[in-house]
């Protein structure tokens, strides 16, 4: 029973990084924009950011190390300092997104004024961070998040042209609009393989005390957790396409997002949509602020963890404090979260090759991970999303540009 909760770990890494608000968003516009012709792009990313979790929780398994801190010790200063900076930036954009949008969809539900709002998201994330177990974080939010399903169900009850939806599945370039087709393929692959994912994951691994006998485990987090992930994917540019695109209906705002649930499903489909966008926009505020949190203090060498007492860890408990007060004093200028998301998508993109790369490299040191050194497949694998991951690296900011951060 203690194994299969353990993929809660997993569940909130995938609904917490795979469907956060940036993936939202995305995938809901692209569907909105573009129909079902970048389904290719979604398992693409599954796939990626699969073989880099399940690298990352090897390597925490092997060496009882995080990954980051891994990377500092085995790549050298400058390697780790720059993905370290890279890493904190994207970090804090992103996590003053996910605040922005837990604020939206307590709106939602409650009608209160948004800015008391994005006190209170603080507050209770604040609070839920140093009250609760991270074992209990990581089910709360995990399962809660998965509420989300009902876009699951609201796309096949849609009945969407299967058609299309299979041939959307076969890699190919827009002729309408091809320069925002390929940034919406940027910006998908970059929300799916957002570093914060690997950086909480890894980490967590260690929080929960893997060895080399977890494997196994850390092999079905992986794979179980974002796929579900890529399955929700699917399902909100399946809504996208099927309800807004049909209605000539750009959800630009978080908010319109689960109308398309309401349409087939009624009240209840509404109610679920934002509860499930709630835990899963919440769940990424936890592993985003942890992220930030642990990178830190690995890099740093100080003593971290959840498990730990703020007496026992006290710079780490005073990073997230700080993250989280910098993360509010951005949402309160005003700034659209949606807005803020797709800047940190795309930095986040740009970012990608100093996160990828020394993790491969670590990967692959036997002296480090000794049998459980990358085989084969996996570098094969990794390999070949390095080239990709290179490729959205030099693509997304000239694209940025080019369709004024999406919006031609």
């Amino acid at each position: 029973m203690s194994k299969i909760l353990g993929v809660a770990l997993g569940i909130l890494a995938a609904i917490g990084g795979f469907v956060d608000i940036g993936d939202l968003v995305f995938n809901t516009a692209a569907g909105a924009t573009f129909g079902y012709q970048l389904m290719w792009v979604l398992p693409i990313g599954v796939l990626g950011i699969i073989v880099y979790s399940e690298m990352c929780g090897r390597v925490a398994a092997a060496s009882g190390k995080a990954v980051f801190d891994a990377v500092r010790e085995r790549t050298g200063f400058a390697a780790g300092l720059s993905a370290l900076i890279a890493s904190e930036l994207v970090n804090l954009l992103t996590l003053a997104a996910e605040i922005g949008g837990v604020a939206i969809a307590l709106q939602l539900l409650s009608g209160l004024p948004y800015r008391v709002l994005l006190v209170l998201a603080i507050t209770g994330v604040a609070l839920v961070i140093w009250v609760v177990q991270l074992e209990t974080i990581e089910r709360i939010f995990g399962y809660g998040g998965l509420c989300m399903l009902v876009f699951a169900v609201a796309a096949v009850k849609l009945g969407p042209d299967w058609t299309q939806f299979g041939k959307g599945f076969i890699p190919h370039v827009s002729q309408n609009s091809p320069w925002l087709y390929l940034y919406f393929v940027i910006g998908l692959l970059g929300a799916a393989m957002t570093p914060y994912e690997v950086y909480f994951y890894s980490s967590g691994g260690v929080e929960d005390r893997w060895t080399p006998k977890d494997l196994g485990l850390n092999r079905a987090n992986a794979i179980i957790g974002y796929s579900l992930g890529g399955l929700l994917s699917v399902a909100l540019m399946v809504v996208g396409a099927a309800v807004f695109l049909r209605h000539g209906i750009n959800p630009e705002h978080l908010g319109t997002i689960p109308l398309g649930a309401e349409q087939p499903l009624g009240k209840v489909g509404l109610l679920f949509a934002i509860v499930g966008i709630l835990f899963a926009v919440g769940g990424a505020s936890i592993d985003t602020v942890f992220s930030g949190a642990y990178n830190l203090a690995q890099f740093l060498g100080w003593e971290w963890g959840r498990y730990r007492s703020a007496a026992g860890a006290p710079r780490f408990f005073l990073t997230w404090i700080v993250l989280l007060v910098c993360a509010l004093g951005i949402v309160m200028t005003g700034v659209d979260p949606v807005m803020l998301t797709e800047y940190a998508v795309i930095f986040s993109a740009v970012a990608l090759p100093l996160t990828y790369i020394p993790i491969l490299l670590v990967a692959n040191d036997r002296e480090y991970m000794g049998a459980s050194t990358n085989g084969p497949l996996a570098n094969t694998l990794g390999i070949i999303y390095l080239v990709v991951i290179a490729v959205v690296a030099v693509a997304a900011v000239p694209l940025m540009i080019i369709t004024n951060v999406g919006q031609n």
